[in-house]
């Protein structure tokens, strides 16, 4: 007996999931009989569900006889938001690509006008000083995680950057003035990935692709730093490509 009780229970939860799928399918609030149509579920059957759902919060009735979902999945959704720690989140994705690139993988944030670099896995061979230790930081505009923030901003943001930083450089190739920087953000732009050319420290280059969240907001740069002469561009559909595996691990689906 307590088998067979089993048996039904999961059998109930079941078609409670199908009809959670079909009413997240539709925009609109979905009557009765639809709802039986498109989960084969007898209405008497799908009407008794619903029942126990609406009084769950996990559904809602709209007009009489029509559903939609409640609020309740949304709380729901909201403390699964809250709990998601990026950097759990990448550290796989992370991982993979420095097997397969061999090089320092950083993951950094934006704070201010600084971003600052919260995991990363080492090369261990680098003979060139990297700056990007977890917990260190750098201005925007000379390093390629710093330059997708910069690009999210839009021009009035930028020059509003420009005026209150002062762009201090601090290589030869540091962009120091307006012009250039607006140049290499529209390349940026137009790539979704952006590069720092030894412009934070002689002797390394970096290449970064953004993270986003579940709403497409920018919420990091996931980049590759290694020394000049070690510098690949062929790493940069990988670099992308693990970029892109943590967004959607993080929910984003892409522009609609």
């Amino acid at each position: 007996m307590p088998q067979a009780e089993a048996k039904s229970s999961i059998q109930v939860i079941k078609r409670m999931m199908t009809l959670l799928d079909v009413l997240a399918h539709h925009h609109d609030a979905v009557s009765l009989k639809l709802l039986s149509q498109e989960t084969g579920l007898h209405p008497s059957t799908a009407h008794r569900i619903l029942g126990a759902m609406v009084s769950s919060g996990f559904v809602e009735r709209a007009e009489p006889g029509t559903y939609r979902l409640g609020i309740r999945l949304l709380e729901l959704g909201n403390i699964v938001k809250s709990r998601i720690n990026i950097r759990q989140v990448a550290l796989p994705f992370m991982q993979t690509l420095h097997t397969q690139i061999g090089e320092s993988v950083n993951l950094g944030v934006r704070h201010d006008d600084e971003i600052i670099y919260v995991e990363r896995t080492s090369s261990g061979r680098s003979s060139v000083r990297v700056v990007h230790l977890v917990g260190a930081r750098a201005p925007l505009h000379a390093t390629a995680v710093g330059k997708l923030f910069l690009v999210e901003d839009g021009l009035q943001k930028q020059r509003e950057y420009v005026k209150r930083t002062g762009l201090p450089g601090f290589t030869p190739t540091s962009l120091t003035t307006l012009p250039a920087l607006e140049k290499e953000l529209e390349r940026v732009r137009r790539h979704s990935v952006a590069f720092d050319n030894e412009e934070i420290e002689q002797g390394l280059r970096c290449i970064a692709a953004p993270v986003r969240d579940d709403s497409g907001e920018l919420v990091a740069g996931l980049s590759v730093s290694a020394p000049a002469d070690r510098y690949d561009p062929e790493w940069v559909p990988l670099i992308k490509q693990a970029a892109d595996g943590i967004t959607h691990a993080l929910g984003y689906a892409g522009k609609k």
